[in-house]
């Protein structure tokens, strides 16, 4: 009877060491042991915000070596109940645990870059490759009535609140926090200083930005910029119109409704189309920005170079850059150098 109960207690003891081990081999690989299959330091994820646990295995699969574990200690910590979205960064050799964890709590904000979009439409579709909201809720947000009020914008003028730039923002930002933050920026960007110096030109923040506008696409040399900005600010001193190319060229586009067209050269019929957007007709700057403008055109305005400018043609002989006149008679012999090139070139549109 002693021997039985002694084999019972060691019966006992065997089976509670078997099952510690068991129990130390299960927390070991299933929790602790690294759970990586990549070979780079780190992999990215993206979840969803209406992801289920199912989609969250779906994205996760190529990255590990053993999903089966991973599924067990998920469900043991509860995760499938608690899913965050949002985008996370895997690093190389975290085990399960290190994984649920990183998933739950570490959204790792990502850099949302955009610049020289013509349209809203073209930066929704430019930011909804960065982050989780598509362009149609997007360009929605981007058109709500509400929020263009809130900061004085116009449709046409709405383009003007998104400076180009780069921005850290969670993947899983709403197209309306999308919104809401470059309105914040576009506040910020305009402090007082910059305020004042607008004014003194005569113009709102929003109309140094369509000026801009006009000032980047006629010379994409930085260093030229403050000198075409204080060539069409004598223009607006004086009540003349600006005559800008690429006015007319945008007029076209809108008008046309046709966006994807290349224009090279701009006709003399051109300069009769009906557009408050083609300054050959209307005086002061558009309604609204012609394409988003850099950075550096905006402080091209705002700073713009003092001279007695009033016209500009491109120099053939200088690449990018322009020959500038005080007098018609000076920039009629200019043009004529630059139609006889053109001509020479065979650019007929």
């Amino acid at each position: 009877m002693r021997k039985n109960f002694k084999r019972i207690i060691w019966s006992v003891l065997i089976l509670g060491i078997i099952a510690m081990a068991i129990f130390a081999w299960f927390v070991y690989g299933a929790v602790l042991s690294p759970n990586t299959a990549f070979n780079n330091d780190e992999a990215h994820i993206y979840i969803g915000t209406d992801a289920t646990f199912s989609d969250v295995l779906d994205e996760l699969r190529p990255l590990l070596k053993d999903d089966i574990s991973f599924e067990a200690v998920a469900n043991r910590k509860g995760y499938p109940a608690n899913i965050k979205p949002g985008h996370y960064v895997i690093k190389k050799g975290m085990n399960n645990n290190d994984i649920i964890n990183t998933i739950r709590i570490n959204n790792t904000p990502v850099k949302v870059k955009f610049n020289n979009q013509e349209r809203l439409e073209n930066l929704a579709g430019a930011v909804s490759r960065q982050i989780e909201a598509d362009s149609l809720s997007l360009i929605t947000a981007m058109k709500d009535r509400a929020i263009l009020e809130e900061i004085g914008l116009t449709d046409d003028s709405a383009l003007s609140m998104y400076l180009p730039n780069t921005y850290e923002l969670y993947w899983n930002t709403s197209a309306a926090e999308f919104c809401k933050r470059m309105s914040a920026e576009y506040d910020r960007f305009w402090n007082e200083e910059r305020k004042a110096k607008a004014s003194a030109i005569g113009l709102s923040p929003e109309e140094v930005i369509s000026l801009a506008a006009i000032v980047q696409k006629e010379t994409a040399k930085v260093d030229e910029r403050p000198r075409v900005a204080g060539l069409y600010v004598n223009r607006i001193k004086k009540g003349m119109l600006l005559q800008a190319d690429p006015t007319v060229i945008y007029a076209k586009k809108k008008t046309e409704n046709d966006f994807d067209q290349v224009i090279k050269r701009v006709l003399y019929r051109d300069l009769e189309i009906d557009s408050p957007y083609n300054t050959y007709k209307y005086t002061g700057v558009p309604p609204g920005p012609i394409s988003m403008p850099d950075l550096s055109s905006v402080k091209a305005v705002l700073n713009y170079e003092n001279h007695d400018y009033i016209f500009m043609v491109a120099d053939v002989s200088n690449p990018g850059y322009h020959k500038f006149a005080k007098t018609l008679a000076q920039h009629n012999r200019n043009r004529a150098d630059y139609v006889r090139w053109i001509n020479e070139q065979g650019v007929n549109r």
